[in-house]
């Protein structure tokens, strides 16, 4: 038997001030688009914001339905944005914040499974890492090098033959 570890290093920044003014833009862009989202069930509301390599800023926002399952997450509306209106432009940087009604949202979330693996197709597919920004509306932020590094052990076109 052998046994693996997995582990990887990410930046936390007390809050906004900390970052360099192209993050702390978008981060701002991101905080600021959580007003759009539809989110009459959860109260939740996502904002996702994208740097792509040519320099355009493109936005997202959950969308939820009465129907669950039907409902989008902020950063799959985001990637599909992107790959519908850039589709040969690789993202630089996705910030993604949200506000919420029953909770405080003065520290960072995660991208929830389905969109860890949406943005880890999109990085395979362009051969190239998304740098993360993750905040609440206020608080601490989280800079992730790679989307990829938060779902180790992946499913990829690989497992597909």
């Amino acid at each position: 038997m052998k046994e693996n570890k997995y582990e990887f290093r990410y930046e936390v920044f007390d809050d906004i001030s900390g970052l360099n003014e192209k993050d702390s833009r978008l981060l701002t862009k991101a905080r600021d688009i959580t007003i759009n989202a539809y989110a009459p069930y959860s109260h939740f509301h996502v904002g996702a914001v994208a740097i792509l390599e040519n320099g355009e800023i493109m936005a997202g926002t959950n969308q939820e339905n009465a129907s669950y399952p039907v409902g989008i997450c902020a950063e799959r509306v985001l990637l599909g944005s992107v790959a519908t209106l850039h589709p040969d432009i690789p993202i630089e940087t996705i910030a993604v914040s949200y506000s919420a009604e029953n909770i405080s949202s003065d520290h960072p979330i995660s991208p929830c499974g389905m969109c860890r693996q949406a943005l880890l197709e999109y990085e395979t597919r362009f051969h190239k890492p998304i740098r993360l920004i993750l905040s609440g509306q206020t608080g601490k932020v989280f800079v992730i090098k790679s989307a990829g590094l938060l779902l180790p052990l992946a499913f990829t076109s690989e497992e597909l033959g």
